[in-house]
């Protein structure tokens, strides 16, 4: 299973134009906030001090959430591509048992997946401390890797179920298209929460990356929020909170992070189990 692993993750990593399009979400996001969004969302807090800095932490924590959805999709692609090709029946017929070649195929997602969101936080980090802000404290950067691994799981689950059902390239070239659009939306990095309608907040509630998203800006913006809300009483941090969706709330429950750490467990197991279900159905 070793070399198969190391197969994939050779062929995703030789094919640029798959690791180009893995972070295209990313790009694009950071391109628009270099050019505008930035300004135009900083200016929500712009009377505050350090205003930019909890922004630009709140951009890249969302980010990390999004890259991981992202790249662990493209690194699926393989998984299709072998089957399209029948390279996956040559790989049947061999003595590898069929456990070893998902898992392999899981793996190297799994992989991919940290690699890229772990280079997409260096870069976040760099970003900020450039703006102005300062990088994570020790604790904190500790923190936000265990969430990487989280986030990264949870992601290759959801990714694994939606691509047992894809046969063709064109098919995995579509929900890829669409997944890398909405994901930006839904994780509401594009439109803070607060801003949308209660329907289209409802469905970002639903969207379990953003449990991802919200424990990464609850450990990002911890010092900024510190900073900028210092002389803030507890009432106007909880509306800002529930305003950038830092906090994800249900009426006036807020998820806490043990909770949400809990719905991505819980994904991880239910998504993974579905997946392998599947795979195994068309084994036969």
């Amino acid at each position: 299973m070793l070399n198969l692993i190391i197969r994939n993750l050779k062929i995703f990593f030789r094919d640029r134009t798959a690791v180009f399009l893995s972070l295209l979400g990313v790009f694009i996001i950071f391109g628009l906030y270099i050019l505008f969004l930035g300004e135009v969302t900083a200016e929500s807090v712009s009377n505050l001090e350090n205003g930019r800095f909890l922004i630009d932490s709140w951009l890249v924590a969302g980010l990390l959430g999004v890259t991981s959805l992202t790249t662990t999709l493209s690194a699926f692609g393989i998984i299709v591509s072998d089957r399209t090709n029948n390279i996956m029946k040559d790989f049947k017929s061999s003595p590898l048992s069929h456990k070893s070649l998902v898992g392999s195929y899981v793996l190297s997602s799994f992989l991919v997946g940290m690699i890229m969101t772990i280079i997409t936080l260096i870069i976040g980090e760099l970003y900020i401390f450039i703006n102005g802000g300062t990088f994570l404290p020790l604790f904190s950067l500790i923190k936000v890797l265990g969430i990487i691994i989280l986030s990264v799981l949870a992601s290759s689950a959801i990714v694994f179920l939606i691509v047992s059902f894809l046969n063709t390239l064109s098919s995995f070239s579509t929900a890829s298209i669409l997944i890398g659009t909405l994901s930006g939306f839904i994780t509401a990095i594009y439109v803070p929460m607060g801003i949308l309608p209660s329907s289209i907040q409802f469905l970002v509630k639903l969207f379990l990356i953003s449990y991802a998203a919200s424990l990464f800006r609850q450990i990002f913006m911890e010092v900024p929020t510190d900073k900028v809300f210092q002389n803030a009483s507890a009432s106007q941090v909880v509306e800002f909170n529930k305003e950038m969706g830092v906090k994800i709330f249900f009426g006036s429950h807020y998820v806490t992070p043990l909770e949400c750490i809990i719905i991505l467990l819980v994904t991880i197991f239910i998504f993974y189990l579905l997946g392998l279900l599947i795979f195994s159905r068309k084994k036969k």
